[in-house]
């Protein structure tokens, strides 16, 4: 499907809202890089849609404050597995 940056861009603040997705699972989802979604919505969405930009703004700004804690939670969970795995081997 061929679409312009302006398109995209909606199409993209509107996926982040109803998923309440980050910029990473958006990118994966419309296989793109995260630089461009992050463009996307940072720059040409505020011209395009100010009430949608204000919505995905403050939808970024959660996910920031919250990556923290799942770069932890990640790293729990790879340290567990490791765990498990090592005690079924004894």
């Amino acid at each position: 499907m061929v679409q312009t940056e302006k398109e995209r861009s909606v199409m993209l603040g509107e996926y982040m809202l109803s998923h309440k997705a980050t910029v990473r699972a958006t990118a994966r989802e419309f296989g793109i890089s995260k630089s461009t979604v992050h463009k996307d919505l940072t720059d040409r969405l505020p011209k395009l849609s100010p009430q949608l930009y204000k919505q995905v703004k403050e939808l970024l700004e959660v996910n920031k404050r919250e990556r923290h804690i799942r770069g932890g939670l990640a790293t729990k969970h790879k340290y567990e597995e490791k765990h498990k795995q090592y005690m079924s081997c004894k």
